[in-house]
């Protein structure tokens, strides 16, 4: 008989701890600076039971929504230790199960954390398309969509333990840093290797690894003095996302009711003549059917997104974000979002993406932007892209034939409007991304085109960016052929790959050239302050021949980008300015010394990078 209660209290035991299905954040950190935290607790039913804590624990506050799945338990976290706690739950008074929720230790110093900077370089990888490290995790059980390398737009196998074999690739090169395109786990039936449509948010997908695969990357890099940038997605989620399958509030996701697709018309955040259908449709519409609109204005979402992305900082020890879509969200509650981040960790940096084509539509989203004030809006985003940069980058090395506004002057105009940002040197600065035709592409496969266009990002102000495969020339034409095509499976990265272009001696005798070019001025800058943090000094191109200094009180870099197709002769007393005396230099490419006391000769389409003696 006494057997028998027993297995059934057993049982009875082991069915209510499992009524509890997810807890999130899984488990948390003592001493951090937000000192509350709110945890979800999910299961059938589970807002039917009461809930009380050790008695170390001081609950504030059970939240229960519409949905009875889900008890939103927000606890003090101040002065509470390192250690495990627990939560009872129970019925009219009768205690009927506990769960165990742990505090770890944080890193030393973990709060004071530096993020990324102009000091680095940031290399984007497409990790589906990068490397496949390890063949066995190419396919899921769990996973719907299958490998299919075969299949442009399909998933090949990369994987974080392909970045990881390659690191040492990546710092030869002279990177830095790496943003990776999201890792955690994306269900939908196709197209999932771009992983923008996430399921889950606290589990890495296993097609990738595993959440302890990802904080062995970073460790990897750390000890290579290299840093981690994670892309984070606060605007939406996946239509697998379990969340979006069992809402915990109506409101969870922007609903109109149902779907509607946003109008991705991002100036309506702050058109002052804006009709409010149309600001709706843009803000609160979805990015595609697929990915459901997260939001943003309900602190429910507002901390869940925020708990999360400060989960994943100390739990992968993360050097960064980027933030997919930054314009899209609810720009008081992003505001919010990055601000939290931000006090957490104030040496953090955070990079949003904002896909416009105006300077002061774009400085509008920086931390402490002057356009911003106007309207009394700061984002409190550290770093913008530059995506007026990359514009001009995209055409002006096939203007030939200079003009007012075509040629050079292009590039020369973007930096004329630097007055409207509050930091110029946190831009990110880059020719392509994974959302746009590969530079070598559009410019034919052209390499003297490609040296002028990476001189031209590895030397201006701010934080260079260069796309996996750029270096060797990889092309792709999104246009005709679709986003599978510019995220080429890099050569070398899979077993039985004819071409290695990680190697030296598997590369050929093209790729060669431009990974020989870009590796030469990456290592360059990656030891020069002046480049890094010195200032800009810029001279109107003449006969499409553009001119600039770096400079700082103790260093000086000329840079010189000949567009022209023909050989141009500088009268160099026109630069006396930025000379600032020299009459020598060394080029950084060839190593050879160039005399500047009178005329500079340069051969057309190339460019020189002179450092000043």
């Amino acid at each position: 008989m006494k057997q028998l209660v027993l297995l059934f209290s057993i049982l009875f035991s082991l069915s209510s701890f499992a009524q509890i299905e997810r807890v999130e954040p899984p488990f948390w950190w003592s001493d951090m600076h937000q000192e509350n935290l709110q945890i979800m607790f999910y299961g059938k039913d589970i807002a039917n039971y009461e809930v009380t804590a050790s008695k170390e624990v001081v609950i504030e506050n059970v939240l229960k929504t519409e949905n009875s799945n889900y008890l939103f338990i927000s606890i003090q976290t101040k002065d509470l230790p390192a250690g495990s706690y627990a939560f009872n739950f129970s019925k009219k008074g009768s205690k009927d199960f506990s769960r165990s929720y742990e505090f770890k230790q944080r890193r030393e110093g973990s709060a004071l954390r530096r993020g990324f900077d102009a000091s680095d370089a940031m290399y984007l990888i497409m990790p589906d398309r990068f490397a496949n490290g390890n063949p066995d995790n190419d396919s899921s059980e769990k996973m719907v969509e299958k490998a299919d390398r075969s299949n442009l737009g399909g998933r090949h196998g990369g994987d974080i333990q392909g970045i990881i074999d390659h690191l040492d690739y990546i710092k030869d090169l002279g990177a830095t840093a790496i943003w990776s395109t999201p890792l955690l786990e994306d269900n939908d039936k196709a197209y999932s290797y771009h992983t923008y449509a996430q399921s889950d948010v606290y589990k890495i997908d296993p097609r990738y690894g595993s959440n302890e695969d990802y904080k062995k990357l970073g460790a990897e890099m750390h000890s290579r003095d290299m840093k981690l940038v994670m892309d984070y997605v606060t605007n939406h989620w996946g239509a697998e996302h379990w969340m979006i399958k069992d809402l915990p509030t109506y409101d969870w996701i922007h609903q109109f009711p149902g779907y509607a697709n946003s109008n991705y018309r991002m100036t309506t955040q702050y058109d002052p003549n804006r009709s409010q259908r149309d600001w709706k449709y843009c803000v609160d519409g979805w990015f595609v059917s697929t990915m459901p609109d997260l939001n943003q204005s309900n602190p429910l979402v507002l901390n869940y997104l925020t708990q999360n992305a400060i989960w994943w900082i100390e739990y992968a020890n993360l050097d960064g974000f980027r933030v997919d879509t930054y314009s899209y969200n609810d720009k008081q509650g992003i505001a919010k979002w990055t601000k939290s981040i931000m006090d957490e960790y104030p040496n953090f940096n955070i990079v949003g993406e904002v896909w416009m084509h105006d300077q002061s539509q774009i400085s509008y989203w920086q931390k402490d932007s002057p356009i911003g004030a106007i309207q009394s809006y700061n984002s409190n985003l550290p770093s913008v892209m530059d995506f007026t940069l990359h514009d001009a980058i995209t055409s002006i090395f096939n203007e030939d034939n200079a003009s007012w506004d075509r040629g050079m002057v292009k590039v020369y105009e973007n930096f004329v409007n630097d007055f409207l940002y509050a930091d110029i040197d946190n831009l990110l600065v880059f020719a392509g991304n994974h959302d746009t035709d590969r530079i070598n592409h559009i410019y034919n496969g052209d390499l003297e085109k490609y040296k002028m266009a990476m001189t031209l990002v590895l030397t201006t102000r701010g934080i260079p960016q260069l796309y996996y495969g750029d270096e060797i020339g990889m092309q792709g034409n999104k246009a005709e052929k679709g986003d599978g095509d510019i995220r080429r499976d890099f050569p070398g990265g899979w077993k039985g790959d004819e071409n290695n272009a990680f190697t030296e001696a598997g590369r050929t005798q093209d790729q060669e050239a431009y990974h020989a070019f870009t590796k030469k001025l990456l290592n360059y800058r990656k030891n020069k302050k002046v480049l890094h943090f010195g200032k800009l000094l810029q001279f109107l191109p003449e006969n499409n021949v553009y001119v600039y200094f770096r400079y700082d009180e103790n260093e000086r870099v000329m840079v010189v980008i000949n567009n022209n197709t023909e050989a141009q002769e500088l009268e160099l007393s026109r630069f006396a300015e930025g000379l600032d005396g020299n009459t020598s230099g060394k080029d950084v490419i060839t190593g050879k010394q160039v005399n500047l006391s009178n005329n500079l000769s340069i051969k057309g389409k190339s460019s020189l990078v002179i450092e000043l003696k």
